[in-house]
């Protein structure tokens, strides 16, 4: 379990990495270029934009770094918790933009992250 656990969160921490840096270097007109799954950028600002990529950074650092660090590990499944909120916000903005495909893959993301909350607060918990 632990190591499925560090497997999810691993993977989750290099995707939201990704798209974090991505969110927060590119103009917002290059992201919505990008194709069909930018759209949703059209109902944010520029500065809103820039602050979901700069939350995904944080989460992707929040994921790994205090676990491997042993400070604040308790950190981990916060950050997981925080991923889980944002990926139900990104699906409902993708349903209200019949978006329905997208929807299921931010609630897939979102599944992954409660998954890492649910063992990290529970049988593989960091917290002593």
């Amino acid at each position: 379990m632990n190591l499925a656990l560090w497997i999810v969160a691993g993977l989750l921490a290099g995707a939201y990495l990704l798209g974090g840096v991505f969110k927060v270097v590119m103009p917002k007109e290059k992201i919505a270029a990008a194709g069909s799954s930018g759209r949703w950028v059209d109902d944010f600002s520029t500065g809103g934009v820039k602050a979901i990529g700069a939350v995904e950074v944080l989460a992707a650092a929040g994921l790994i770094l205090p676990a491997v660090l042993h400070i604040a590990p308790v950190l981990v499944p916060l950050a997981a918790l925080g991923l889980v909120m944002l990926m139900l916000g990104a699906a409902v903005t993708r349903f209200r933009r019949h978006e329905l495909k997208l929807v299921v893959l931010d609630l897939a993301y979102g599944a992954l992250a409660a998954f890492v909350v649910w063992g990290r607060f529970g049988p593989e918990s960091f917290i002593s």
